[in-house]
């Protein structure tokens, strides 16, 4: 199946395990047992930047599934929900470890406000 089929034949379903809160996700950040992939689209991301996240816009994921580890969590957020769902169950077809951020970057923001926020900018600063 085609991306493009992929796409327009799937209905999002209930994700059960493979959603992540905030929480969690902060966690296996921190400890680099994931990596988080912002699919909102370019322009989105010239606006606001989230930079503990590899911006990778949705329709733009088959050709870069070469910079995801598939030896990691790979946590697919956006704003809402909608595009991060569709691309966390593409990446399942495609043989991904990959959860979908419940609240969207909403909900992160509230995590990792505060002492979260800190540490994020330590393990940046020490790479």
């Amino acid at each position: 199946m085609t991306y493009d089929e992929f796409v327009k034949n799937t209905t999002l379903k209930d994700m059960g395990e493979s959603k992540i809160s905030p929480k969690e996700a902060v966690e296996l950040l921190l400890n680099d047992k994931a990596i988080m992939i912002d699919v909102r689209e370019d322009f989105e991301n010239d606006l606001v930047e989230f930079k503990i996240a590899i911006h990778i816009p949705f329709n733009k994921l088959p050709e870069n599934l070469d910079k995801l580890d598939k030896n990691k969590i790979i946590i697919c957020a956006c704003p809402a929900g909608f595009r991060s769902n569709k691309a966390t169950e593409y990446l399942r077809y495609k043989g991904f470890k990959a959860k979908n951020l419940t609240g969207g970057f909403k909900e992160l923001l509230f995590e990792i406000s505060g002492g979260e926020a800190k540490k994020f900018k330590e393990k940046k600063e020490n790479k």
